[in-house]
């Protein structure tokens, strides 16, 4: 069970958790030069954990958060079906934004095998994964 994602897990410490998680990803980002637009964007197809533009691309990035990748990569769970509703809520922000930029989708991963006691995680960015 180590490798459930928060989303299986459930409930309002599983939502903390993944904003910890969010956090990460948007610090790491905003290290690497890009800047946050919009976090947690819904529409009712669902969410775009985070919004960010670098010079050329405005970015939809889904951030995954595991213990370990002992089981699967976390970017494994960001299937054909989700990606699909990324793709949507996406679109829906884009039709009513217009940036000047080129759209990509992007998958973060964020291993932390203590969960928020976790000093050092791991990170890895998967630009343009679908």
């Amino acid at each position: 069970m180590e490798s459930r994602s928060v989303s299986e897990r459930g409930g309002a410490a599983a939502r903390v958790l993944g904003n910890w998680g969010e956090g990460i990803a948007l610090k790491y980002l905003e290290g690497k030069g890009y800047s946050k637009v919009a976090q947690g964007f819904r529409s009712r197809f669902g969410e775009v954990d985070i919004i960010a533009r670098n010079k050329e691309f405005i970015v939809f990035v889904e951030v995954k958060l595991r213990k370990n990748a002992n089981f699967a990569y976390a970017r494994e769970y960001v299937g054909k079906a989700k990606q699909r509703k990324i793709k949507m809520t996406a679109n829906i922000w884009l039709a009513s934004n217009r940036p000047a930029l080129q759209p990509r989708f992007d998958v973060i991963e964020i291993y932390a095998p203590h969960g928020e006691a976790t000093a050092s995680p791991g990170i890895e960015h998967i630009e343009n994964a679908f």
